[in-house]
């Protein structure tokens, strides 16, 4: 059988009205960029995996070379296998082009822990061990901004259709998405094509700032999809002269940027437990609380994984500041979404929009997984105004990297291998932005000091 009776129904018919010119043989490495090869269409039809060396997953987001290889840096190929499933059209190709996710296995044909699919394959893979099926449902915000060539100047919001900057502070307003209605267009129609389903875009809160909300669906299919997606929108806003940032904090006294995490999980029959036979909340439902409660302050690490995701936790300004958990209440940082019995699910507002889709929700489920095994139970039901409560959120990255370091249970699950280079990663990272004297250190010590 040939190769394309394997891939989706979209990429076949985008195939059937281009010809295929090239491929795209792309993985995602730990900050989520994609990295590969493009192959012309004639040779990848006869291969069927390729290399690269298992070094991208040491790089820092600057580029740079962190330390964590355990055998000296002699950078090993990794055996990169395509999943004909994950094809999908790239639609601002000028060429036929389709991308094409690979999984990373070393010589041996073993799983390269470290790699961000493989980390959650492993978690989805412990549920699955149960009996139990993860479901997932993602929210993207995202900032469409005016093209910033010069990184020591401050972001902007981007020029509408009216000719001025977008406005702030209009939630869910219809007039503010039409000002940028041809960037929408393009995401609609390019996401149509590549076969990615969309439940609905909004406004947010931000000058500039919209949220699109998926469907739920299987965690590696969904992050396959928000890993394409960030993509697809930064082209379509290139292609209308402007940038779209998945920046946590991007513009100074705006909301930040979340990728919100909706769980629930099923049984083989489909059944969610999360709900008893008299559409209840079962115990399953208050230990998957319970273990987000426990275990997510070691990994703030993976969900808020750079200096500047720090800035969105701020009290009162659109971003959860604690570990409460509250029934239908934005101000916790974990919510229970008003839904009906078969569809009850718990949100996790705590991961921002610069996360790694897929370590994001691999931490995430981590938390629940070792909730329902351990049988955690949460604190009480928060009512009233969380940003009253305590502040649960490290204050920074490295204290962060120092709960993550800590948690052995957490490392079992993710992968020890992973947890290693992780951390390695990061501190590296942190100690090259410890490099950079900001404009604030300039303007308030070079002569108060």
């Amino acid at each position: 059988m040939s190769w394309i009776d394997h891939i989706p129904d979209a990429a076949r018919a985008y195939l059937e009205v281009k010809r295929l010119d090239e491929v795209e043989c792309v993985l995602a490495d730990l900050p989520g960029i994609a990295r590969g090869k493009a192959v012309p269409a004639a040779k990848w039809e006869k291969q069927t995996s390729f290399h690269l060396p298992n070094s991208i997953f040491f790089q820092t987001i600057t580029g740079d070379w962190s330390e964590a290889a355990e055998d000296g840096f002699t950078e090993p190929d990794m055996v990169l296998k395509p999943d004909l499933s994950t094809a999908a059209a790239a639609p601002w190709a000028v060429d036929g082009t389709l991308q094409v996710i690979h999984d990373a296995f070393d010589q041996k044909g073993r799983p390269i822990g470290c790699a961000p699919r493989n980390v959650l394959r492993r978690v989805v893979d412990l549920y699955r061990a149960e009996g139990w099926e993860p479901v997932v449902a993602p929210e993207m915000e995202f900032y469409l901004v005016g093209r910033n060539v010069d990184p020591a100047k401050p972001v902007a919001p981007m020029t509408g259709r009216t000719g001025r900057p977008a406005a702030a502070r209009q939630a869910y307003s219809m007039t503010a998405v039409d000002e940028y209605g041809p960037v929408i267009d393009d995401i609609y129609e390019w996401s149509e094509i590549a076969g990615f389903e969309i439940d609905g875009i909004a406004q947010e809160g931000g000058a500039g700032q919209l949220e699109i909300n998926m469907r739920h669906g299987d965690p590696i299919k969904l992050a396959d999809e928000i890993f394409f997606f960030k993509r697809l929108i930064r082209e379509a806003a290139l292609k209308h002269d402007c940038f779209a940032t998945f920046m946590a904090k991007p513009i100074e006294g705006e909301p930040g940027s979340a990728m919100h995490v909706h769980h629930s999980v099923t049984d083989k029959t489909g059944r969610n437990l999360f709900t008893g036979p008299a559409g209840g909340e079962t115990d399953a439902f208050f230990h998957f609380i319970g273990g987000l409660q426990e275990h997510l302050p070691s990994v703030i690490a993976v969900i808020a994984p750079y200096v500047n995701s720090y800035r969105r936790y701020v009290r009162d300004h659109a971003a959860p500041i604690n570990l409460e958990w509250g029934r239908d209440n934005r101000t916790t940082g974990l919510r229970v979404p008003v839904a009906p019995p078969e569809a009850r699910r718990i949100e996790n507002r705590l991961a921002g929009m610069d996360c790694n889709p897929y370590l994001c929700i691999a931490a995430s489920l981590a938390c629940g997984y070792l909730g329902l095994k351990n049988e955690i139970w949460p604190d009480k039901r928060f009512r009233g105004d969380a940003y009253e409560a305590e502040d649960e959120i490290p204050q920074g990255l490295y204290a962060a990297l120092d709960l993550f370091d800590a948690n052995a249970a957490m490392h079992e699950v993710l992968g020890p291998d992973f947890a290693r280079v992780y951390s390695v990663v990061k501190r590296t990272e942190y100690n090259e932005f410890l490099q950079v004297i900001s404009p604030w250190e300039r303007e308030h010590l070079l002569l108060n000091v």
